[in-house]
């Protein structure tokens, strides 16, 4: 058994863990909303039509902010076709998944959901297909109280207080050609900015979020982000970060080092955002929206396109990966990346929750059960509080053929001094022998282990589904505590979360 050591001291703060960190993202895609979300036959489903099986879950998994319509949805996107009396709602084509979209579920009704599940709503904007005054149209629709025509029409449909979003977001991955009506950096750039200054004229307590890379595998990565904030530096509080990580060619030990890219994406942007504020003379800081995140294995997706002129199919099943335990590690391994960078990630979303490469999957008048990649989330987002800690770390190394040579340990700490609590999440990238990890826990002072949550399985391709949805569980794990050292033992491919107590 090899062994590695850790050392929680509260002094080695990251930052506060702020809530949005822990946001999620629906999409009108495949049938996230439709036959997910959304079900009026069904027999859990409430009086909207809104399954409640489903609500419970969302509540459960803890999502905070929630990003909507999209994604490339968005770039098509109109957002009267949303609001008003449904019968009157046109149905209209997706360019972007190639499906027909019918306007049942809304501005209105998605807030209506949003209330039922705890989360708050986060606003992408078109800026694929229309422009600066579409923006402004919409928030003043969701955000001005009254007096004017079209927060009356908001009244007039059933809503007589604002929505008061506060978070937008400036487009979707507006770097990437797939996307409808892509720009180069320097039109974007131009384009958000005269939108942002717009929308500030209106309302100026909105944050701002302006699209950087859909990855940072894009060629333009770097030179993007600079081109762009260039432009919006002044009018934007966070530019955004997407990332989706997979297992290429049975390669387990990369996948499982997925979030070592992560940490350096995310590095990347931060260093090039503060070269644009120093080169500005700027004391302002821009921090990251890291609005789309997760495992997604695009490469089984087949083109989304029709194979006819009136192939337009509603809510075709569409992205609905089934997640495995080895999946479920590297997924919590990327939240530890999140967590070790909280003092520059001031907002993520999950993409997405229900059904498209979601923790959360349903059937048509079935039920509805958690993916493997659901226990990180979930368990991370309830005990995560307070400040993120660095945990300076010896652990043995893992040799891995896309990022070099990495630790086969990665941890991260949170510490909540006004609850008295503290909360460690190890993840174990081994694939073959066990880690003896000790953990110097002095530095809390007296403590006892409250929670044990252990994620693995001798069977690293085990998944939960509809004919086995509670095959993986966590499970407890035996630790001990002495003299200020806390001791466990982990599995190889194993996520870990530790929740302690102040005794004394």
């Amino acid at each position: 058994m090899t062994a590695a050591r850790l050392t929680v001291d509260p002094r080695f703060a990251i930052g506060p863990v702020r809530r949005r960190l822990f946001g999620g993202f629906v999409e009108h895609l495949g049938r996230h909303v439709y036959d997910g979300l959304y079900e009026p036959g069904h027999p859990e489903a409430d009086g909207r039509g809104f399954r409640r099986d489903v609500i419970a879950l969302v509540r459960e998994l803890g999502v905070s902010t929630i990003r909507y319509p999209g994604g490339n949805f968005v770039s098509g996107f109109r957002w009267e076709d949303s609001v008003g009396p449904r019968a009157a709602r046109p149905r209209r084509l997706d360019l972007a998944w190639h499906s027909t979209e019918t306007n049942e579920v809304g501005l209105h009704e998605f807030s209506d959901w949003l209330d039922a599940v705890g989360s708050d709503l986060m606003l992408a904007v078109n800026l694929g297909t229309r422009g600066t005054l579409e923006a402004i149209d919409l928030l003043e629709y969701a955000n001005v109280p009254g007096g004017s025509t079209l927060s009356q029409r908001r009244i007039d449909n059933g809503r007589a207080a604002p929505f008061d979003v506060r978070v937008w977001c400036l487009g979707n991955e507006m770097d990437g050609p797939w996307q409808l009506g892509h720009r180069s950096a320097d039109d974007y750039g131009k384009l958000a900015s005269r939108t942002a200054k717009g929308m500030r004229q209106l309302d100026p307590s909105i944050e701002l979020v302006v699209c950087g890379s859909s990855g940072a595998q894009m060629p333009t990565f770097g030179d993007w982000e600079r081109v762009v904030l260039e432009h919006t530096y002044d009018d934007v509080d966070m530019i955004s970060c997407h990332a989706y990580y997979q297992e290429h060619d049975g390669d387990a030990a990369s996948f499982l080092a997925s979030a070592v890219d992560m940490d350096r994406f995310i590095e990347a942007v931060v260093a090039t955002a503060d070269h644009v504020g120093a080169a500005r003379g700027s004391a302002k800081r821009i921090d990251i929206s890291f609005d789309e995140w997760n495992v997604w294995y695009i490469d089984r997706v087949d083109a989304v396109k029709p194979t006819a002129i009136d192939d337009w199919p509603v809510a075709p099943r569409l992205l609905e990966d089934v997640y495995s335990v080895l999946d479920a590690v590297v997924f919590g391994g990327l939240l530890i990346s999140l967590l070790k960078h909280a003092d520059r990630v001031a907002s993520a979303s999950l993409a997405q929750l229900v059904n498209v490469i979601a923790p959360i999957m349903t059937e048509p008048g079935g039920p509805a059960w958690r993916q493997t990649t659901f226990f990180p989330f979930a368990i991370t987002s309830r005990l995560a509080r307070g400040h993120a800690v660095r945990l300076p770390l010896e652990a043995p190394t893992l040799d891995t053929a896309r990022y070099g040579t990495v630790p086969a340990v990665d941890a991260v700490a949170t510490v909540d001094d006004e609850a008295g609590t503290a909360a460690l999440f190890v993840v174990h990238r081994g694939l073959e022998h066990p880690v003896a990890v000790d953990i110097d826990v002095s530095a809390l002072g007296e403590v006892e282990v409250v929670e044990t949550h252990l994620l693995h399985d001798d069977d690293p391709g085990a998944a939960n589904t509809l004919d086995e949805p509670e095959r993986v569980r966590p499970r407890a794990v035996e630790t001990r505590l002495v003299n200020g050292i806390l001791s466990v033992s982990l599995p190889p491919v194993a996520w870990i979360a530790l929740s302690l107590r102040r005794t004394g």
